[in-house]
Formats: structure tokens, sequence, C-alpha cells
């Protein structure tokens, strides 16, 4: 189905594309023959997946630190990125998320949420999309969301809120930038374990009932959401513009408001889940 040169010739910027969903997406997009870029907050971990992405792909991979958060670095990162020449793809992967009691959280941890996933990930579209109009060279922005973008959650409410946001932000652009050769579309994935993000949002007395708790029975396979993005992203979609896919093997139709579970979580448990210091 995916022939190997589907995204032969493609430039492709990823944030957060050291680890986890991004590293995953950029594994399968160097396959299919993308020239891959890279960005995220700690260098050696993006020097460490370049060079294991470079030698599967076969060409190098470009790498760039930077904070999201900060509009004036995003800038710079963008110069870099369209340096040689535009990219053609801008993967919006960035995220931060913990789960807690919404009553104990501090403006300080909602705008960690916030910073990253609404405001970086605004900041890097505009940065982008203002460059490729004024090229008039097309483009795509591809956004990670969540199921609770439009259904809300309990304890992960910051990040309920940016993803909302950046659906809006998906859905709003698809429209004015539609016209100016610049598709905006999204994914939605389900439970696909990384190590941080199941460190930081599932409770070790819960995660087999999280991991089996699907209509399927399963969790999802990384390649699997690698496959869909890189179809999203390539010219076989074209005609797809300002939508959100979802792939969690139908779970959150079976119970929306994606951590609702963790209503039954004693008060250790929640202190067991907290951010370590240091």
């Amino acid at each position: 189905m995916f022939q190997p040169d589907l995204l032969k010739g493609k430039r492709i910027l990823v944030t957060g594309g050291g680890t986890g969903l991004g590293k995953s997406m950029g594994r399968r997009f160097v396959e299919l023959g993308a020239e891959l870029l890279i960005c995220g907050r700690r260098e050696p971990v993006l020097k460490e997946t370049a060079a294991e992405l470079g030698r599967i792909g076969g060409r190098p991979v470009g790498t760039y630190a930077v904070d999201i958060r900060d509009p004036e670095a995003v800038d710079r990162l963008m110069d870099w990125a369209f340096a040689e020449r535009p990219i053609d793809v801008l993967v919006n992967n960035a995220a931060g998320n913990f789960i807690a009691k919404t009553e104990t959280l501090s403006p300080r941890a909602m705008d960690a949420v916030l910073g990253i996933v609404l405001h970086g990930t605004g900041y890097c579209t505009l940065a982008a999309g203002k460059r490729w109009i004024e090229a008039k060279h097309k483009g795509v922005v591809l956004s990670i969301l969540a199921s609770y973008a439009w259904t809300g959650s309990p304890y992960v409410v910051p990040s309920a809120m940016a993803k909302a946001g950046v659906l809006a932000l998906t859905r709003s652009l698809a429209v004015e930038w539609g016209p100016k050769g610049i598709r905006t579309v999204a994914i939605s994935p389900g439970p696909f374990p990384t190590k941080g993000a199941w460190e930081r949002l599932v409770p070790a007395s819960m995660a087999e009932r999280w991991e089996k708790g699907g209509p399927m029975g399963r969790v999802g396979e990384h390649a699997e959401l690698g496959n869909l993005a890189s179809y999203l992203v390539s010219d076989m979609a074209a005609y797809i513009n300002g939508d959100c896919v979802t792939i969690d093997g139908g779970r959150w139709l079976q119970g929306a408001s994606m951590f609702s579970h963790l209503a039954g979580l004693t008060e250790d448990e929640w202190a067991a889940m907290r951010p370590k210091k240091g």
C-alpha cells in the first residue's frame, strides 16, 4: 500500500521529534523517502535519534534544539528549517501533559501545558504558514490531538483546553489557508505506549486495565500511527483538509472523557503520580 517513494522530495519538520510518537512518525517518514528535520528541547536526545533515523533513511536528519514556548526561538527555528529550501510539512507533535485533580493546579502548572501545546503549536504554525504564503509554496500542517479535544476530560483539563484550541486552529486555517495551497489536518491517537507518557498518565495500578480497556482489547502500535501520518501528509491525501482522523480502536466511542476512570484513585495513588522534583 505504501510505496517506498511516497514521501520522496518532501521536507518534513517534526516538533518533539526526538522521542515517543514524534520519533515513530519520523522513522516512517524517512522509510518512505522524506527528508527529515526534528526539533525539541534536549539536544543530546535529538542527536541520538537523528543518528538512528539517518541510518534507516540513508540521509542525514537535521536537528535543532528549541523551546517552542518562545515565539522568537520558533522564528529562528523556521529560519533554519527554511534556509536551504522551504519545508513541505510541519508536524505539530510536541506536547506536555500530566494527570492532576484540577483544584490542585497552580497557574504555572496550567501554563506548562498550555505553553507547549496551544501556544507552541500556534507559534510554529504561524511561523511556517507566513513563510509558505510569502514564497507561494504549498504546505501541510499535521497536528497531534486527543479525543478529549471535543469531549473534554477530567484530570487533564489544561491539555483538553489546549487540544481543543489546536482543533479549532486546524479547522479555521483549513478554510483561510486552503486557497493558498496549505492543508491543515490532525490525528487523534488513542493509547500508543511511550515511556514518558505512561509514567505521567497511567497509574501502575491501572496499567493493564488501561491497555486492554478499549473495544479491540489492545493499545495502538506505533507503526499504525506512522502509516496514518504518512498518508495524511502525502499527496495521496490532497483533498483532506480541516479534518481530524481518530486512531484509537473505537475507545473514545466506548467512554468519552478519556481520563474519567481516574475518579477511583486513592489519595496515596494520587500522591504517587505527582511529578517528581529534580
